[in-house]
């Protein structure tokens, strides 16, 4: 017999991705390079907004997660959220962002994962949030946002 996991550690492979679809990492690497900043016909916006947004709500979720010293800045929607230029603005920022995206996603892992953690206690800081609500809303997030980019890969090389 298999030993249980907790909460926390389903939680955070559920941040992971890659139970019920393809990762992050494979969904973002079948994104051709000449085609990331390509709005096709019938969509609202590109692969690279996608994934710059993914990163933005991502890294929002955690700085409030983490905002114990109230320095939290809380964003306006949808202006501080999505990025206004549908192509990367140089070669690297697909990467760059790929690689902070995977960063913020380890350290709320992490704040899952520490054993200290309570993650059904409500933040001082908030209005009722949890840590475990905070998790799963960031794993629902990149889950939507992924699927539209497996739609945009199908498109930009169609």
């Amino acid at each position: 017999m298999e030993p249980k996991h907790s909460v926390s550690e389903h939680v955070a492979r559920l941040l992971q991705g890659g139970q019920a679809f393809d990762t992050l990492e494979e969904i973002i690497a079948s994104i051709p390079a000449d085609r990331r900043g390509a709005v096709p016909a019938g969509v609202e916006r590109s692969a690279w907004q996608t994934l710059e947004h993914i990163r933005i709500a991502q890294r929002d979720i955690l700085d409030f997660s983490r905002n114990a010293d109230g320095s939290y800045q809380e964003k306006r929607w949808p202006d501080d959220y999505w990025p206004t230029a549908p192509a990367p603005p140089d070669a690297g920022a697909w990467d760059r962002t790929a690689a902070a995206i995977l960063a913020d996603r380890a350290a709320l892992e992490a704040l899952v994962l520490d054993e200290r953690a309570d993650l059904f206690a409500p933040f001082p800081w908030g209005d009722g949030q949890t840590l475990l609500r905070e998790a799963l809303l960031a794993a629902e997030h990149a889950a939507y946002h992924l699927g539209q980019l497996v739609m945009l890969a199908g498109l930009l090389q169609a």
